[in-house]
């Protein structure tokens, strides 16, 4: 798929032929320069933006538009501050018009799946950082969508959090058997998490290379073979990340 982002400035193409495909159950991490169409491509599967040209394809029918198939979570929890924890979880339900004794109890399962449930009744404000992301990822597993699409989720944690979170993750993909697409700058968080990490080249992105990570889980950060995995890809990242500089340097001082 292809997407031009249009202003009075001036046209920014966003993504120029990228192909992306995720088999059921496949953790797939997003890498790439800033700019390069991680989040825009996120948005396009989750159906809160189209594509100039090109399709998403589901299962085999053609994605028109948001589904309680595909869930996307973001940098930022965006938990509601005036519900406590268990109605945060299960505000989506409640869209849906599920009953509030159902809603609770699927609320319930969920937090306990992320191991919040004796903080049900607590205020969204009593929570570290770390808590509100679990909040957030209870909230979306409570919909029961095929495909979670996370945009960067545990970026603004400290390292001693996101390596828990990890962990958290990936327990809760092996336990669900979920689709998850996972965008973050971090090459050894895409090794840890990912089954295979795509490399998107600066804008306009599409897919520069592939690496697939079969090593056993859980990965920790400091594995060697992981850190010999990441160098490798760092050297094809380097290249991306400078070309996306120069073509800033362009933009701002243009001949």
């Amino acid at each position: 798929m292809s997407k031009t982002f249009r202003s009075p400035h001036g046209d920014f193409p966003a993504l120029r032929g990228l192909d992306v495909r995720a088999a059921s159950g496949e953790f797939v991490c997003l890498l790439g320069p800033s700019g390069c169409g991680k989040t825009t491509t996120l948005n396009i599967i989750a159906g809160l933006e189209q594509a100039d040209s090109g399709t998403v394809w589901m299962d085999g029918q053609p994605v028109g538009g948001p589904g309680p198939d595909r869930v996307l979570i973001f940098q930022e929890p965006a938990l509601f501050p005036w519900l406590n924890v268990r109605d945060n979880v299960a505000f989506g339900l409640a869209a849906q018009g599920v009953p509030r004794r159902e809603r609770q109890r699927a609320a319930d399962v969920q937090l306990e799946m992320v191991h919040l449930q004796e903080f049900a009744a607590a205020s969204v404000h009593q929570l570290s950082g770390g808590m509100k992301q679990r909040v957030a990822l209870a909230r979306a597993l409570a919909l029961n969508p095929q495909v979670l699409l996370m945009d960067e989720p545990f970026a603004a944690l400290d390292a001693q959090t996101r390596e828990a979170l990890h962990l958290e993750l990936q327990s809760l993909w092996s336990a669900t058997g979920k689709t998850i697409v996972f965008v973050t700058h971090n090459v050894r968080e895409a090794l840890v998490l990912g089954d295979r990490v795509v490399l998107l080249s600066a804008r306009p992105g599409h897919v520069k290379s592939e690496f697939r990570c079969d090593l056993p889980r859980p990965r920790p950060m400091e594995s060697h073979t992981l850190v010999d995995m990441a160098q490798a890809i760092l050297t094809d990242l380097r290249s991306e990340v400078q070309a996306a500089q120069e073509e800033a340097r362009h933009e701002q001082h243009p001949l």
